[in-house]
């Protein structure tokens, strides 16, 4: 394990934002995470365990250590008739786990196609998109306690799953480090197609009997044509969470707006924080060196050189007004550091 000093953390968030570490460590073999707990490092410095740096907004500097997760390795663990465990290394680029899947025609994950980031987040964010998240595949979760250095495997339920939440960001925030997550996947066929517009972009494409390989092609597709590339256009995706609402309150919305967006969700309702935003008037807008991505007004985008700063006070104004307009909080998925 090396300890660097005054690390940029430009080349390791999708934003593109300047900022600085005063210590950096990139844990790349388990024996580095090892070295790492045994330090004590983490319980005398502030740290930020960082994965793909795909949903962090960073401010100028972090005076502390950032500890990057670039632990390697997919294995396939048990196989049956019906279903396989394949265990993934945390620092695995996500969409690298998603394609190996679908290369092995293994059935689950296809819908969370093309989501930047790694393994490791997937258990903290339960990350999601077209009707799947990750909590629906997940076995199993090694990580390792802060404090103590101890090897813990959380179940799923351990876990305590929610919408883009878990208990390693809500009880256990800051208490453990991910090293691997176990997946339970399925080898007979079986698709969600009924989210978003999965099944219409099908159907464009006059496929009548859609494969794994076409449904991870369609969606990938899909979230090409909404979202930004973060090779060329630096954001951290979707910024914010889909709010959940009680019904009463959407059925009071709906009578004011016909046409407001939201599924049903656990005996209530998730609106659509994009239409919302947009309704808002806020899609297309710019300030300064950041703006509201005029294809998907979830997202903002940096236009050039903006600051965290600049990212926060943006989301704050739009917070503001999504309030104002619906009564409704939004609440920032992106991580603010």
């Amino acid at each position: 394990m090396t300890l660097q000093e005054n690390v940029s953390l430009k080349p390791y968030n999708t934003f593109g934002i300047a900022a600085t570490s005063q210590y950096f460590t990139d844990i790349a073999a388990p024996i580095d995470l090892q070295i790492l707990m045994q330090s004590g490092l983490l319980n005398a410095f502030p740290f930020f365990i960082l994965g793909g740096g795909s949903n962090v907004v960073f401010n100028k500097l972090f005076a502390g250590i950032v500890v990057k997760i670039s632990l390697k390795g997919i294995t396939v663990l048990e196989e049956t008739d019906d279903s396989v465990l394949v265990k993934a290394a945390a620092g695995e680029v996500w969409s690298d786990f998603v394609d190996f899947c679908v290369a092995h025609n293994f059935y689950g994950a296809e819908n969370l196609t093309s989501i930047p980031g790694t393994v490791g987040a997937s258990p903290v964010q339960n990350v999601g998109a077209y009707g799947v998240e990750a909590k629906d595949i997940i076995e199993s979760v090694e990580a390792y306690e802060i404090l103590t250095g101890k090897q813990r495997i959380f179940s799923n339920s351990d876990c305590q799953f929610d919408y883009r939440s878990s208990i390693f960001k809500t009880k256990l925030k800051n208490k453990y480090i991910v090293a691997s997550v176990t997946f339970r996947l399925s080898k007979q066929p079986k698709l969600n197609l009924e989210y978003g517009a999965i099944r219409t972009e099908i159907e464009k494409a006059g496929i009548t009997d859609p494969t794994l390989t076409d449904v991870s092609r369609i969606i990938a597709s899909i979230r090409e044509e909404k979202l930004p590339n973060p090779d060329k256009i630096g954001s951290a995706g979707s910024f914010f969470k889909n709010p959940v609402i009680p019904v009463a309150q959407f059925e009071a919305l709906k009578e004011k707006h016909p046409a407001i967006v939201a599924y049903p969700h656990k005996g209530e309702y998730k609106v659509a924080a994009g239409w919302l935003i947009e309704q808002c008037g806020w899609k297309g807008r710019q300030f300064g060196n950041v703006g509201v991505y005029p294809k998907q007004a979830l997202v903002l985008y940096n236009l050039g050189d903006c600051t965290g700063e600049e990212v926060k006070a943006l989301a704050k104004e739009i917070q503001q007004s999504v309030e104002t307009h619906f009564g409704i909080a939004l609440e920032p998925e992106a991580i603010f550091v």
